[in-house]
């Protein structure tokens, strides 16, 4: 069971960060490139409140997920990996 979850992780972060570089332009940024704990925004990746209102775009589009506190938000969006275990978590069938 934790080696499908560990796949299922994976998948979803790999996809995640695809899908970061091309909704949000990140020029000279690589998928691969994004540490999974890396600081999103700020001092870490550089994303601003922009990148923010285009991540909720984005996992309602990919996900089908709403993010409708953003204090919430603001954990959710902390890493790759937060971003990963909020989707993980609230895709579930």
């Amino acid at each position: 069971m934790a080696k499908q979850k560990q796949k299922e992780l994976e998948e979803i972060r790999n996809k995640l960060k695809k899908l970061l570089v091309s909704s949000l332009s990140l020029e000279n940024v690589k998928p691969e490139d994004i540490k999974d704990n890396e600081v999103l925004f700020g001092e870490g990746l550089g994303l601003d409140s922009l990148d923010a209102v285009e991540i909720v775009v984005l996992l309602q589009r990919n996900f089908g997920l709403e993010i409708k506190d953003m204090d919430q938000g603001r954990k959710i969006f902390y890493s790759i990996n937060t971003l990963t275990e909020y989707i993980h978590e609230n895709t579930k069938k």
